[in-house]
């Protein structure tokens, strides 16, 4: 699986910006994608995930603000729809991918290159 994330850039606060995770590869049995972000000095985090029975799950900080949604259940690519931006968005957003193991419960993960995201105040 590989994943490729576009879409980052500057914006002042309050503006838009709208993330793109273009998916490749072994892509079929994927059920989960998410973006993560990790800002200067801090730990990476969850942003927000969809699976693909179009389940969302949203980080407090990203709730009522940032909506995630995929292209299609066959090409798993992703967008992140980012209104209403803070200075506190500003981080490196990451793209990703799970693959059920085996294992009940247990995923494999794929990563992507991140794209900046830069608010300003």
């Amino acid at each position: 699986v590989q994943l490729q994330a576009s879409g980052g850039g500057a914006v002042q606060a309050g503006g838009s910006l709208r993330l793109f995770c273009a998916a490749s590869g072994s892509i079929f049995d994927i059920d989960l994608m998410g973006w993560y972000r990790q800002a200067p000095g801090k730990q990476r985090e969850l942003v927000a995930s969809i699976d693909t029975k179009g389940n969302t799950n949203y980080a407090d900080s990203a709730k009522g603000r940032f909506t995630i949604s995929t292209q299609s259940s066959a090409t798993k690519n992703t967008w992140l729809q980012m209104n209403s931006v803070k200075p506190e968005d500003t981080a490196v957003y990451y793209c990703n991918a799970g693959v059920p193991r085996q294992v009940p419960g247990m995923r494999n993960f794929y990563w992507g290159m991140g794209t900046l995201v830069t608010v300003s105040s």
